[in-house]
């Protein structure tokens, strides 16, 4: 069993699932801890059976859940030593985890290989992960297709790709100047 389900995808918050039999991880907990809890026990799963959360970047849409998770829950948080300490700016996480970008690691019966991606973050990742013969990348938001995540997509067997970038949609918002220009530059959103 090689099961991987995609919670929430949006800027107001992106979490990922992936199960085996004896493996249980979440990519991000952009979302309440409730609203993850609640999507988790749809799948017959819950927040006491995660083995780790693997974390993209410090960004509040990918990480909203984390104080009441590591509050409530000893749960391994895995990221970079830079995303590490962005996080460490507003939430307290007792369980650290750290992996070095490119360099695959084992988590259960998953071996996760982090690698970096263009985006305004401390030190944003995507993920490759993987089970047995299958392969599974996850790359949320990037600010350009470059050749590191071309490279790093090849051989997959499933790729979640978050574009959910509208010109006329952005230049029309409310949105300042400022933050405009960051979601639309090289560093943004696909």
């Amino acid at each position: 069993m090689f099961n991987f389900y995609n919670l929430f995808s949006s800027s107001s918050g992106n979490c990922s699932y992936i199960e085996t039999e004896s493996t249980k991880l979440l990519i991000d907990c952009g979302l309440s801890a409730k609203k993850i809890e609640e999507s988790l026990k749809q799948l017959n799963s819950s927040l006491s059976k995660i083995n780790g959360i693997l974390i993209t970047h410090e960004h509040s849409d990918h990480t909203k859940a984390l104080k009441t998770i590591c509050k409530n829950y000893d749960i391994p948080i895995y990221a970079n030593k830079k995303t590490h300490y962005a996080i460490s700016k507003t939430t307290e996480i007792s369980n650290k985890k750290y992996f070095l970008n490119d360099e695959a690691f084992d988590l259960g019966e998953l071996k996760i290989k982090p690698f970096s991606i263009p985006h305004d973050a401390a030190d944003p990742v995507a993920y490759n992960i993987a089970n047995a013969d299958k392969k599974i990348s996850i790359a949320t938001d990037i600010g350009h297709i470059d050749k590191n995540l071309v490279n790093n997509l090849v051989g997959s067997n499933f790729i979640l790709l978050e574009s959910n970038y509208d010109f006329e949609l952005l230049k029309n918002s409310s949105y300042p100047y400022n933050l405009k220009q960051r979601i639309a530059g090289p560093f943004g959103h696909l």
